[in-house]
């Protein structure tokens, strides 16, 4: 979390300067992720299993999707330190541990931005430009481009391990460090803020132009009188809206506010101390509501991929058939051999329901489509 309200004392000071009292900020995350840890953690756990078990991650979005449940497993998985620091209001691990916990962060946050843009993405091909742009909407285009995302936010990973070092201060007499809230005044204004900026324009600002470019003609192609009325059109609006709410609710609070507390922070806007510190403030809430995507994106699987909820579903009953192993994440359910139709085209069933009797509407007509 790129948050900073604690200066750190000149190099020429040998004792650490007093602790500041975040107690009541701690105790609010404290509350919050324990909420998001004990739901975020089973939810995109399973999520991760159906893919990769149960799904075997045949389409393009459940690769996405599959990537995105990784991302977010991984936060989850790092909020235990987060809460032990929380509780004691110092940090008692070790300094690489704090590191590593502040760029998961980091990582999650413009990861989750990013595939889910490619989900947006993925679906404005299929539906605005199902011919021209089919070459990309392949599943291993798409695990590719889940390489390269991985691969970037790793780089950025590396200069958000290094300014996450605890910096130490003084508590009832005793020496102790705090994490996460350990940028000085001399780092913001050195290379902090361009690194924070340079993120927030690749992680962030790209993929929101994307998600509401995509999202609008995606919308507006639906719209057409042409356009056939399906089961499959009200998945892609759920998805794509979906999509926008988590943006506009996690993601588009806490880069803004963070960037207008680096800016003051920076000096490069004129703000009081009070106003520093009432903009923090807004920060600590709104890094909140950014941890909380986690929680929120195993619900756009479950209400938005059939095959996923059907998964689901079919867990409770082990000794019945799965309803998707043959169609990907939302696929047909598979039929028992009794009531299989007489056709020596086996994938005949599930191509049948991609059909559409207009011949303009602008649905590929791809396997891979049945996510939705």
């Amino acid at each position: 979390m790129l948050v900073n309200s604690f200066a750190n004392t000149s190099t020429n000071s040998s004792e650490p300067s007093p602790c500041p009292d975040y107690r009541n900020t701690h105790r609010l995350h404290m509350v919050v992720y324990s909420l998001v840890l004990a739901t975020g953690l089973p939810l995109n756990a399973l999520a991760l299993w159906v893919f990769l078990r149960a799904l075997r991650v045949h389409s393009v979005v459940s690769v996405y999707m599959c990537n995105l449940a990784a991302s977010d497993l991984l936060f989850t998985l790092s909020l235990p330190v987060r809460l032990s620091y929380y509780a004691l209001h110092h940090w008692p691990f070790p300094d690489l541990l704090c590191q590593i916990a502040g760029a998961i962060f980091q990582m999650n946050m413009y990861g989750s931005c990013i595939f889910l843009t490619l989900i947006n993405i993925d679906r404005y091909a299929a539906v605005v430009h199902p011919l021209r742009l089919r070459h990309l909407r392949r599943p291993r285009v798409a695990r590719l481009l889940c390489l390269g995302v991985w691969v970037l936010i790793l780089v950025f990973a590396v200069p958000t391990v290094l300014v996450h070092k605890p910096s130490p201060c003084s508590s009832k007499g005793q020496h102790v460090r705090l994490c996460f809230e350990s940028f000085s005044e001399k780092l913001w204004k050195g290379g902090l803020l361009p690194l924070v900026l340079l993120a927030e324009a690749l992680g962030f600002l790209l993929p929101l132009v994307a998600v509401i470019y995509s999202s609008s003609r995606v919308f507006w192609t639906l719209a057409r009188p042409d356009a056939t009325q399906s089961l499959r059109r009200r998945k892609t609006v759920h998805l794509l809206l979906a999509n926008l709410v988590i943006f506009l609710l996690c993601f588009v609070p806490y880069n803004t506010t963070l960037a207008v507390y680096g800016l003051l922070r920076s000096d490069l806007v004129a703000g009081s101390q009070a106003a520093r510190e009432k903009v923090r403030g807004v920060l600590m809430v709104m890094v909140l509501l950014a941890g909380a995507n986690c929680v929120l994106d195993p619900l756009v699987y479950y209400f938005s991929a059939e095959g996923f909820r059907n998964t689901l579903r079919s867990l409770g009953t082990p000794f019945r058939p799965s309803t998707s192993a043959t169609n990907g994440i939302g696929g047909t359910p598979t039929l028992r051999p009794s009531e299989a139709p007489n056709t020596t085209r086996p994938a005949a069933a599930s191509q049948g329901l991609l059909q559409h009797s207009n011949p303009r509407t602008p649905f590929t007509q791809c396997a891979e489509d049945s996510v939705l």
